[in-house]
């Protein structure tokens, strides 16, 4: 009796280590993909907060600029003016905007989470567009920053900021409104990488289940 005993506890004792292993895997997963799904709402947080920003500073920019007829007016805005990293900071913001809102969207759709290869594929996709947009938003700026001739929207209201206007454009506001707008283009570009891997890890534990489960339901072989 005592030998039945001992060995129903040893092949309990030898299935109960897989199930706790199995079990603090799916949890490790779920909280891996709740990160992600955090990590998405803040980039796309953030990047309406940058078409925003940007946004408003471009229109200041446009209603406050003089024409080609009345350029015998004093200008506020210098001639040679690159527009192109600001028109990148709404442009790529307005990608990742759309991106990480269809992201959301599509993963909490059940059909496209009963199908596992479409699911990792957008899960993918979602956070690779966003990644690439940051990048080019930040390469335009800083491609454009390099420059010591060429004035951006940035670089010519930060240089004016410190001078008190009673009427648009603030110089301040239009400082802090591209810099917040840079600043966080750039947090971007990591916190895509994280949200990337995190459909990673995701990704991995869902076919390290599948395999299991495929494997437990498989016929030993005697």
């Amino acid at each position: 009796m005592s030998e039945t005993k001992s060995e129903v506890v040893a092949e309990t004792s030898s299935f109960d280590a897989p199930t706790l292993t199995h079990q603090k895997s799916n949890r490790m997963a779920r909280v891996v993909e709740s990160a992600g799904i955090g990590l998405t709402i803040l980039a796309l947080l953030a990047a309406i907060t940058i078409v925003v920003t940007a946004a408003d500073a471009l229109a200041v920019y446009n209603t406050t600029s003089l024409p080609g007829d009345h350029s015998y007016l004093l200008p506020l805005w210098p001639a040679d003016f690159n527009m192109r990293p600001s028109v990148a900071l709404v442009t790529c913001g307005s990608v990742i905007v759309l991106t990480s809102a269809s992201s959301l969207i599509v993963s909490k759709v059940s059909a496209v989470r009963k199908a596992p290869f479409i699911h990792r594929s957008i899960g993918f996709v979602g956070p690779t567009i966003c990644l690439i947009a940051g990048l080019v938003a930040t390469s335009f700026f800083y491609g454009v920053n390099a420059s010591s001739t060429t004035y951006t929207l940035h670089s010519w209201s930060c240089q004016w900021s410190p001078v008190t206007m009673n009427v648009k454009p603030h110089w301040d506001v239009l400082c802090r409104e591209t810099t917040a707008a840079i600043y966080l283009m750039v947090m971007m570009i990591p916190l895509e990488i994280l949200v990337l891997g995190s459909v990673a890890y995701s990704s991995f534990a869902g076919q390290k289940q599948m395999f299991e489960r495929e494997r437990k339901g498989s016929p030993t072989m005697s």
